[in-house]
């Protein structure tokens, strides 16, 4: 692998990765929900996911997932059916919580530090998009396809997202801090929350396409 490839790939990375998608949002509202060290967990969780797809990928499952498309149908659909999940129960809070509009912004209760990693893991492994990006992309960057590549390559990439996921969750948890009205954030989350629904749905419209 050259100099040059690795640039590219770290360019192409880059624009895929700072393009906001499901794991931005899910890592923006479990930050919102619990703060920076949940959107950190959340980031954690994502790049394991990336991770399982870079072993998948270097094994030739992912290429052999690709070869059945019920499998990768089910795939879609319940990684559509989890986004909507998430979506809902942030809108939920958001509705639920309006009373608190008079107090200080605190972020709500934790669900557990295992709880956010498992989401963001979740979350990754049932996006479509990282299939296709493992098994589609990936290769073209290493050279014949060996195995040892892919495994760079994957890797690099969990690691460019684990640093721009925690970045954003440390910008939003800043944010917190220079506005404290809840009214405020519970908006914010209700939105995300809304936009998680939206994904959801437009990936279950996909796989049913």
């Amino acid at each position: 692998m050259t100099a040059t490839g690795l640039f590219a790939f770290v360019t192409v990375s880059l624009m895929i990765i700072m393009t906001p998608g499901q794991d931005t949002l899910l890592t923006v509202r479990n930050t919102l929900t619990g703060g920076r060290v949940a959107g950190w967990l959340t980031a954690v969780g994502v790049a394991g996911g990336q991770l399982t797809w870079t072993l998948a990928a270097s094994a030739g499952l992912s290429a052999i997932l690709l070869a059945y498309p019920s499998a990768f149908a089910a795939i879609r659909v319940a990684g559509a059916a989890y986004l909507v999940l998430l979506g809902a129960q942030s809108v939920r809070a958001a509705v639920s919580q309006r009373r608190l509009s008079t107090e200080r912004f605190e972020p709500g209760e934790a669900i557990g530090r295992p709880a956010y990693v498992r989401q963001g893991l979740l979350s990754n492994l049932g996006n479509p998009k990282m299939l296709l990006f493992f098994t589609g992309l990936l290769p073209q960057f290493a050279g014949g396809g060996r195995a040892i590549d892919l495994v760079i390559l994957g890797l690099t990439f969990c690691l460019l997202t684990l640093s721009w996921l925690c970045l954003y969750a440390t910008a939003v948890a800043k944010l917190g801090e220079l506005f404290s009205k809840p009214k405020f954030w519970r908006t914010l989350e209700g939105a995300t929350g809304l936009g998680l629904v939206a994904l959801g749905l437009r990936v279950a419209s996909d796989a049913a396409l």
